[in-house]
């Protein structure tokens, strides 16, 4: 990474740049963390549930391949406010209904699974990671006064503080954030419930033995003598 990079902005901020980069961490990273697999079963198995949004904005949903509330629940806010029709106010929504949900499936949870907690979480996970994680250069740790801290300091400054006074390029700091939610585990696949992953193998299961009748079938019918008056083939 370089540190030559010119300061980007003079005396004006862009307000988003003033916010701590674990805002946009958070905003890569799931709505919910640890929830158990049959609390996901539970939510998968209800759909979009009753009275939901809209129907239009569930179309959406399905389109953009998000099919129920258990894949809902493991999506990003990115990736949520990057459908069409949905924004931050739509997406902060969408999490608080799912969160009446989880809560009424797992009662007394409710504060467990805020959005206040799940960044506690998080940032506690983060605070145990040194710094040096991040392989950012030593210049830049020492003018951050990073020097000895952890990954949570780091996420606690914003791109002011970084792009600011010109220690990174803009697309730097984008791979700093990117870093920062791939150590909270932005990359873990969508769980999928074990029934569904059932069903999916039966339907193989199936399948295979379907293609399997037909070529006996295949193998009989060449094997079986020639009706009279009839050449075989």
């Amino acid at each position: 990474m370089s540190v030559l990079a010119p300061p980007m902005f003079g005396s004006k901020v862009p307000r988003a740049w003033k916010a701590p980069l674990m805002v946009e961490v958070q905003a890569r990273l799931p709505l919910f963390d640890d929830l158990p697999s049959d609390t996901i079963g539970h939510l998968t198995a209800a759909g979009f549930g009753r009275g939901f949004l809209t129907a239009t904005l569930r179309a959406r949903l399905r389109k953009a391949g998000i099919r129920d509330f258990g894949h809902l629940a493991q999506s990003s806010p990115d990736a949520i406010v990057g459908i069409r029709k949905f924004g931050p106010a739509r997406a902060a929504l969408v999490r608080a209904l799912l969160l009446e949900e989880i809560a009424r499936l797992l009662p007394g949870e409710r504060d467990l699974h805020a959005s206040e907690a799940t960044e506690t979480r998080r940032l506690a996970r983060l605070r145990a990671m040194p710094v040096e994680r991040l392989s950012l250069p030593d210049a830049v740790v020492s003018a951050l006064g990073l020097v000895g801290a952890s990954c949570a300091e780091a996420a606690g400054r914003s791109r002011a503080d970084i792009n600011g006074p010109g220690l990174l390029w803009v697309s730097e700091v984008d791979r700093l954030v990117a870093t920062l939610a791939g150590l909270l585990g932005a990359d873990t696949p969508i769980l999928r419930p074990m029934i569904e992953i059932e069903a999916e193998a039966g339907a193989t299961e199936a399948e295979r033995r379907a293609a399997q009748l037909a070529d006996r079938d295949r193998e009989w019918d060449a094997a079986a003598p020639a009706a009279p008056g009839r050449r075989k083939r």
